[in-house]
């Protein structure tokens, strides 16, 4: 068992004898482009969704040295017809390229020391396969695949982290570009390899438009294709794992439910529903990610009105971008896309591809971008943000004027921001002064009544006994008109239906001429 080559399977071993969730039909995924045109997989998605555990497993199933029947045989891909093909039938590659950014040497000698390590553990694994000084890395592959007839399956964890950590060094990075090149894209690539499979943070740079390594199947959390399921928890694997260990499921998805990856709407992040179920609580484990300065420096760029953006996502809503520009190398960033291209790409955002749209996951995200918020010292923003328990207090206790007073205040701090002429612009001013209530609300606006649109509806997690909330927001109208159209078009049937509480009805209006809010509160008892 080398460093480099045929690690055996003690990795994913580690992994079953913990919590495990069965993600073993990727290898079925890769099994269909072994020796095809399609061997060539990155596979991109952000810190702490498994990109290690993926590349653990198919490290234990492919690798030649080891039998890892017993690992696999209760899992899904044991019934699959090429299962038994391809198990443990190839030498194996593998290489975590943080072992070399995060040595004590010169930038610039990175990618020379990682050729060099691996030359000398090839030519010690084949101590019979004649090599020649001068050969580089691709030279000793060719000539020991031509002497064993067998084709490497080479596997490559965060191959990024030399374009995340040091893009600064221009020749380091170029090498590094070279290096997989030459690995890659050459003559002889596909007779040296039977699959290359890598993992990062961000797909292939990109010079000009075009890919370094165009002939990758690339997979990110973008345009997943179909890896999307592969990259986080699903709903039912989260309610699975919730059950076993006596978790409430509706506290794990609030708290890290929300990725759209794909056509997969509802992808849990796996390393905090993991740590949430170790510590038995549920709170934020996001911090650990180490990205926080990054964005933190991201959005205080403010490309093209991009505060006004991350506002408008802190209050529910939702961004257009298109991430298609993006170099993919986070040292360029030079627009509001790439900014939030990027946010998608480390997790901070999601994004929903048939909309071209990303926005806030959950709540575990909201509340570092918050942190980062703060960190910016965006000051009426963090302000609004802190007196939203108050505003949602005020509600509760059905203090009209208090919450009218609040909304003035949220107006007053937001009115430069976001365009404060109509209903719609009013609805995203209270969805961020109501920013608390998310703790304990699902906060839906528009909600759809079956005789129209409620504004603003607040329904309380299953947890909760509160009341729900129907805000109808109008613009130089009456509060008695707001209440009275939540009665006539009877919002209050439709939403007990998803609530089964209670209700507050509440309407706030604002008056063009004199600039102030008005509130209205009344309870409506559950028939």
């Amino acid at each position: 068992m080398g460093l480099y080559i045929n690690l055996g399977n003690d990795g994913f071993q580690s992994a079953r004898n913990g919590e495990y969730v069965d993600k073993s039909d990727l290898i079925r995924v890769v099994n269909s482009t072994l020796n095809t045109e399609l061997r060539f997989s990155c596979v991109s998605r952000c810190r702490r969704f498994g990109k290690s555990m993926a590349a653990k497993m198919l490290c234990a199933y492919y690798d030649q040295s080891c039998d890892s029947r017993s690992l696999f045989s209760d899992l899904n891909i044991a019934n699959d017809p090429s299962f038994e093909k391809h198990l443990n039938k190839y030498p194996v590659i593998y290489l975590d390229v943080t072992d070399f950014t995060t040595r004590n040497i010169p930038r610039i000698e990175i990618v020379n020391t990682m050729q060099q390590k691996l030359k000398e553990e090839i030519m010690a694994t084949y101590p019979e396969v004649t090599l020649r000084p001068s050969d580089d890395l691709m030279d000793v592959l060719v000539r020991v695949v031509d002497h064993t007839h067998e084709k490497f399956v080479m596997i490559i964890d965060e191959w990024d982290a030399i374009c995340r950590e040091v893009s600064y060094h221009q020749e380091a990075m170029d090498e590094y570009v070279n290096l997989l090149r030459r690995l890659f894209k050459g003559g002889t690539s596909m007779k040296v390899f039977a699959a290359v499979y890598m993992t990062g943070i961000l797909p292939i740079k990109k010079y000009k438009t075009e890919s370094a390594l165009n002939n990758f199947q690339e997979y990110s959390m973008v345009e997943p294709r179909r890896m999307a399921r592969y990259f986080g928890f699903t709903k039912d694997e989260v309610r699975m794992l919730a059950g076993k260990n006596g978790m409430d499921f509706d506290e794990l998805e609030k708290w890290y439910d929300g990725y759209q990856i794909g056509d997969e709407i509802s992808i849990f992040n796996p390393n905090s529903v993991i740590q949430a179920l170790d510590a038995g609580r549920c709170r934020s484990f996001w911090a650990s990610t180490g990205a926080f300065d990054a964005v933190a420096n991201y959005i205080q760029m403010n490309y093209e009105g991009l505060k006004d953006d991350i506002i408008l996502m802190l209050s529910g809503g939702r961004c257009k971008v298109n991430p298609t520009k993006f170099q993919n190398d986070m040292s360029v960033v030079s627009s509001r896309d790439d900014v939030l291209t990027v946010l998608i790409h480390l997790g901070y955002l999601s994004y929903d591809w048939r909309k071209e749209e990303c926005y806030i996951p959950n709540r575990e995200v909201a509340g570092e971008m918050a942190n980062a918020v703060e960190a910016n010292n965006w000051k009426n923003v963090v302000d609004a943000l802190k007196q939203s328990e108050q505003l949602l207090q005020a509600t509760l206790q059905g203090d009209a004027e208090a919450v009218a007073c609040g909304v003035d205040a949220a107006h007053d701090e937001h009115t430069s921001i976001l365009s404060y002429n109509n209903e719609n612009s009013l609805a995203c001013v209270l969805s961020l002064a109501y920013y608390y209530a998310r703790n304990d609300y699902v906060v839906h606006r528009e909600l759809p009544t079956g005789k129209g649109f409620a504004d603003l509806v607040l329904i309380p997690r299953k947890s909760v006994d509160s009341p729900a909330l129907v805000i109808e927001l109008k613009y130089d109208k009456s509060v008695d008109t707001a209440i009275d159209q939540i009665k006539r078009r009877h919002y209050t049937a439709k939403v007990q239906e998803y609530a089964g509480h209670d209700l507050l009805l509440v309407g706030i209006c604002y008056d063009r001429e004199t600039k102030q809010h008005t509130c209205r509160i009344e309870p409506f008892t559950k028939e």
